[in-house]
């Protein structure tokens, strides 16, 4: 069985575009003959006709047919005929015998063709007829003389010398469509070739498969994906993103619709800053939906066509974030605590060891005084139970760590605006004093105190995280609340103060940040109790 030769679909394009050209430009040049030859037949006809009127007209000639005189007439005609483009001159009677013919033929022998009946009732004709030399195309007129008809002209053209005028006029037009049809060769190469670059060198098929299979992973994966182009104009979007955004609205009605049609944002993704670069991990809000966002440059041939937007929803996040929170802070508590205990497990059995029983009850007495004092301040001023826990947590781990975590005593929150979630609110809490702790922990001149102020006194919740530690660098006060910025060395940081500015952002507040005397740095956050 034979192999069956598979073609390429540029190679089926070039070669359908050359057949394409190469039958019009047949068809063309078939018009082109058929309009030149008509033409040229419709001029040659009527200069034979012409010709044969002017030559009838010769007041010599009508005497000499008149007179029939041959040889004048031979010596008229021959004169003539040397300065005429025509095949054969030929002068006839009333009764169509030939007085003169160029060629010589032989004289008082009749006139062939068939088509001098006309030209001797009195008109004039142009015909294609059968002569004694051949086909050819003449022009005849009577010979009138005091109106009576004594004789015929006949000038003819040989359509042999026709078709070879013909040829010789039509040279330069098939000269020109064979540099036409170059050109369209080079064309339709380059076209080819084109096509398949933008198809990225790939067959309608492969190209079919990749979008079916694009559509199928785009919709399985969780994340919401939106396609948009330098317009905004959408050019794809997954069910995840249709679902998360309440879009009621069918594929064929979202596409190619723009964007902001649809969601408002922040400069995220309208925003001319920053659009040359790729954005990962990005907090904002699409239609009131808090989201993490990355926006992705679609590049072909190094420039910018639109970008890919990838999203999830935050709260989901912020599930999972509050597990991971609680869980972390029962740990947190556990160790602090178990830390504590061994201690002062290991100097109750030192006291009691050396026999001193009254200091290791005031021991005892003391430490549990002062936790239970730190406990009650903390559930008394706080009304609100995971800030407590996130507190209580905070303060063991301070001290775990050699800091000391000081309560202002006008400290009260009894709770939150609806703006901000408790999460979210812990969110800051959390992230404000583990900067303080870690600032702390890299200065060795400092107190190792940090002071914590949070109240809800006014019409706004004050926050104020005060510390000793290493304060913040110059180049980092500008762009210290821009994701990826930290002063940590670990690539894991970077997220936490943009986090905060967010959230706060969010609630319709605002964060400040100053130098602390002597050392560090004052974090202050104001939210509003009433959203406008």
């Amino acid at each position: 069985m034979r192999k069956r030769i598979h073609l390429s679909f540029t190679t089926k394009l070039f070669f359908s575009l050359l057949i394409f050209s190469l039958i019009i430009l047949a068809l063309l040049q078939s018009y082109i003959w058929n309009l030149t030859e008509t033409s040229l037949y419709r001029s040659l006809g009527e200069k034979a006709q012409i010709q044969a009127k002017e030559l009838a007209v010769i007041p010599s000639l009508i005497k000499y047919v008149e007179e029939r005189d041959t040889d004048k007439i031979a010596q008229l005609i021959s004169d003539i005929y040397e300065q005429s483009d025509a095949s054969y001159i030929v002068i006839g009677d009333a009764q169509a015998y030939r007085l003169y013919h160029t060629a010589n033929s032989a004289l008082n022998s009749p006139m062939v063709g068939g088509d001098n009946h006309e030209v001797l009732s009195g008109n004039s004709s142009v015909t294609i007829s059968q002569g004694s030399l051949g086909l050819a195309l003449r022009g005849k007129a009577p010979i009138i003389d005091k109106g009576k008809v004594i004789g015929i002209v006949s000038v003819g053209y040989m359509i042999d010398d026709i078709h070879v005028l013909h040829v010789n006029q039509f040279i330069p037009i098939i000269i020109f469509c064979s540099l036409l049809f170059l050109a369209l060769f080079i064309f339709s190469f380059c076209f080819s070739k084109s096509i398949k670059k933008q198809m990225f060198n790939l067959e309608p098929n492969e190209i079919a498969l990749l979008v079916k299979s694009q559509k199928s992973i785009m919709e399985s994966i969780f994340e919401g994906i939106i396609a948009i182009d330098l317009n905004y104009k959408i050019i794809n979007i997954n069910q995840s993103a249709r679902s998360m955004l309440n879009f009621n609205n069918h594929d064929d009605d979202l596409l190619n619709r723009n964007l902001r049609d649809f969601i408002q944002s922040n400069d995220f993704i309208y925003g001319s800053d920053n659009q040359n670069q790729d954005i990962h991990d990005y907090i904002c809000y699409f239609n009131e939906t808090s989201v993490i966002a990355n926006r992705i440059r679609i590049i072909v041939d190094d420039k910018i066509q639109g970008w890919v937007i990838t999203f999830r929803n935050f709260n989901d996040i912020n599930v999972l974030s509050m597990q991971l929170t609680q869980v972390t802070q029962y740990v947190d508590n556990l160790r602090a605590i178990r830390h504590e205990h061994l201690n002062w497990m290991a100097t109750l059995s030192g006291l009691i060891y050396m026999k001193r029983y009254d200091e290791a009850q005031s021991f005892i007495a003391l430490h549990s005084a002062d936790n239970q004092n730190n406990l009650d301040f903390i559930t008394q001023h706080f009304k609100i139970a995971a800030i407590c826990g996130l507190l209580i947590g905070k303060y063991s781990k301070s001290h775990e760590i050699g800091l000391n975590l000081i309560f202002d005593p006008a400290c009260q929150l009894n709770a939150l605006p609806t703006s901000i979630s408790e999460t979210e609110f812990m969110s800051i809490l959390g992230n404000l004093l583990d900067n303080a702790f870690n600032a702390c922990l890299k200065n060795d001149n400092g107190d190792k105190s940090i002071y914590l102020y949070i109240s809800d006194a006014t019409d706004e919740i004050v926050i104020e995280v005060s510390d000793q530690g290493c304060g913040v660098e110059e180049e980092l006060r500008d762009s210290i609340f821009e994701p990826g910025v930290t002063s940590q060395d670990s690539k894991e940081h970077g997220i936490g103060l943009h986090l905060v500015s967010t959230y706060i952002k969010k609630a319709n507040g605002y964060i400040t940040f100053g130098d602390n005397q002597p050392y560090g740095t004052i974090f202050s956050v104001f939210i509003p109790k009433n959203r406008g």
